[in-house]
């Protein structure tokens, strides 16, 4: 017997990534300046984007163990796609910052080095990250509600028959 473990392992990295985003964009470093807020977000960044791999796996098993609409499946799909590789960038960026000392002195290639600081440079710059961080939240916020369609049909959320309409999804 093969079971749908999907549900158990998406709430985590959306916790987490909505979590980070609501951080990212609000000025919490104003507000409570004694906290070290760098650090938190490289943690909920991190474990969210596992998660959202092992999430984004797990989904693509139940898909092949359910009968479900499958223009809605792929939307969720999608919108679960464009949540991880937004918030896969924003921690590549993270990445980049923590290893750029180790690059530079490994690679005499000048030109590598110049190529990761120019991405790094992009990645963690503070408008650009705050408003990927946004777009994120959109992005996973509409996943999680399509989820929530699948499973419970569009009586659950009051914004699903908005949401269906504005996608073109017909359930």
């Amino acid at each position: 017997m093969t079971y749908n473990i999907h549900p158990i392992f998406v709430h985590f990295p959306i916790a987490l990534l909505l979590i980070y985003s609501i951080i990212k964009i609000l000025p919490f470093k104003k507000w409570f300046p004694d906290v070290s807020w760098k650090h938190i977000e490289v943690v909920l960044l991190g474990l969210g984007v596992f998660g959202a791999f092992v999430a984004s796996s797990t989904g693509e098993i139940a898909e092949h163990l359910t009968r479900l609409n499958r223009q809605l499946v792929e939307m969720h799909s999608t919108f679960a796609s464009i949540s991880t590789w937004l918030y896969g960038l924003l921690l590549l960026g993270e990445f980049l910052y923590l290893l750029t000392p180790y690059f530079i002195t490994k690679f005499n290639s000048s030109k590598i080095v110049g190529f990761l600081l120019f991405v790094q440079k992009i990645l963690i710059n503070n408008v650009l990250s705050k408003i990927m961080a946004f777009l994120g939240l959109i992005a996973i916020s509409t996943t999680g509600l399509l989820g929530g369609v699948m499973v419970f049909g569009t009586s659950s959320d009051p914004l699903a028959s908005i949401v269906l309409n504005i996608l073109g999804l017909n359930f």
